[in-house]
Order: C-alpha cells, then structure tokens, then sequence
C-alpha cells in the first residue's frame, strides 16, 4: 500500500528547471532513501511535499487524498514532518520547549485561551509536556531536556530535531541529510534509530550523501539527477546501476575492473 504518491512534479525557478516529472511512491512501513549529486533536486522535491513550496506540474497525494496546495502546517496535521539540513532550533529555548513546539499541531486551545487559562488548557499543557519528554528519551537526550538548544553540540541538535519532528505523531517523517556532520559512530546509532522509528510504525523517507548508511538502512532508493529520476529499485540494483554509477562519478566504464571500482566509490560517495 502506498502512502505517499507524487505524480509527474515539476518546479522551475526561473529558467533553472529544478524537478522535471519526478513521479515515485513511498510503501507504508518503509524506509524509502532519496539519492542523487548536489543540485539533483533532493531538497526542492522535499519542500515541495512538505508544502514550504508549490509545485508547478503535477500532483501529490498522502493517504489517498491530495495534498498539493496545502499549507505546512496542514500538511503537518495530515502527517508528514520533517526534519532539515541544517537544524532549525530555537536556541535561547531549552530542549524541551524546542519539542513541545511539535504538539502545536495536535493541540487544541489557542493563544487566547491558553493566556486566559481557560479550564482544560493545563491539563492539554501537562499532556504536551509529557509527549514532549517521551520523544526526548526516545532520541536519548533526556539528561539533556532542560538545557538550551544552542548549548548543544551539532549532533544532539539533530536529534533534538528529530524528536520535535516525531513530536507531531506522523505517519510519515521526512529526514534531509540528518547525518550530515555526525562521526562513525552517531551515524552507526542513527542508522538504528532510524530502524527503530520505522518498526515503531512511521514511515520514513530520506535524504542522504552518506552511501554506507544509505545502502544498509533502505529499503528502497530513488535516485535524481538535474531534477530528474535516472533509477529507483532495492539497494542492490542501485549499486550496480551503470547510470547511477556514471553520475556519480562523471563517466561511463571501460571494463569490468573500472565498474568494480566505481560501485565501492558509490558506497562511500
């Protein structure tokens, strides 16, 4: 069953074609890895699902139902999060306020009732907190809840990230480039945190350079290259893919040895 459908997108900016009719679906219950050199697209088809920009062409669908056109925020609420490059915290906050932030969608009371205190809005506020707090231990920051978000070294503000994203309760987490920056071994215990929140029920679809990690976390990758699918398929056929092969490395081959080379590189592009 496909929970996220996109159907024949595209995006310009200007006269840059950034997505041509980029269409692929993501299975529920999948860990689904977008690939592809700088500039492929990758991030600009995530905003365009995300909802932080609209397509030119094409259509998206979640759960069946459309989502092009939507807000953020709606799309939040129907069950997509996401997380970004680059960790987008409020750093004078403390870590636990950064992810009760992502409860705002799947709240109830608005600002004038929760400045006017009206019965019901601490007990939604205790309820925040406590889901907050679950999503901090979940990424292992507990110890950690209390401090500001910018006193954090660039890994826990990843994870704090990740918690505010799962905060949202979504059935679909969308994760760009979240090993960017970690060493050996935060993308080692990334990898099987990400397992974790896909047995845990969500769905995840992500964005990532680091081929190690891509190639033994997905289940499924598409590649894009100048905003255009080239491959899509299991793992294994992605590592041995003469296009994805000559895209990465600005060639074809001319014998098996150049080839055999080239599908280790990939591993570690």
């Amino acid at each position: 069953m496909r929970l996220l459908n996109v159907e024949n997108v595209g995006r310009r900016f200007g006269g840059l074609v950034a997505l041509s009719n980029v269409s692929f679906g993501v299975a529920k219950g999948q860990i689904k890895a977008l690939i592809g050199p700088n500039g492929a697209g990758k991030t600009t088809l995530f905003n365009v699902v995300s909802g932080l920009i609209a397509s030119d062409t094409g259509q998206i669908t979640f759960k069946d139902k459309v989502i092009s056109g939507l807000k953020p925020y709606q799309i939040a609420k129907a069950g997509i999060s996401r997380t970004f490059q680059n960790p987008s915290l409020f750093l004078q906050l403390s870590v636990l306020e950064n992810v009760m932030v992502g409860r705002h969608c799947r709240t109830g009371w608005g600002f004038i009732s929760c400045a006017l205190r009206f019965p019901g809005q601490p007990r939604e506020e205790r309820a925040i907190r406590k889901a907050a707090m679950e999503k901090i231990a979940y990424v292992g920051l507990e110890k950690l809840a209390n401090a500001p978000a910018g006193s954090l070294a660039f890994g826990q503000r990843r994870m704090v990230e990740l918690a505010r994203a799962l905060a949202t309760e979504p059935d679909l987490v969308l994760l760009d480039e979240p090993a960017s920056g970690l060493n050996s071994k935060e993308t080692e215990d990334f990898g099987k945190l990400v397992r974790r929140i896909r047995d845990d029920g969500v769905t995840v679809l992500i964005v990532e350079h680091d081929m190690s990690l891509v190639m033994d976390i997905s289940d499924d990758i598409l590649v894009l290259h100048n905003g255009t699918p080239i491959a899509e398929g299991a793992p294994s056929a992605i590592q041995n893919d003469q296009k994805v092969i000559s895209v990465y490395l600005g060639g074809g081959f001319d014998n098996a040895a150049a080839s055999a080379e080239s599908q280790v590189r990939l591993r570690h592009a």
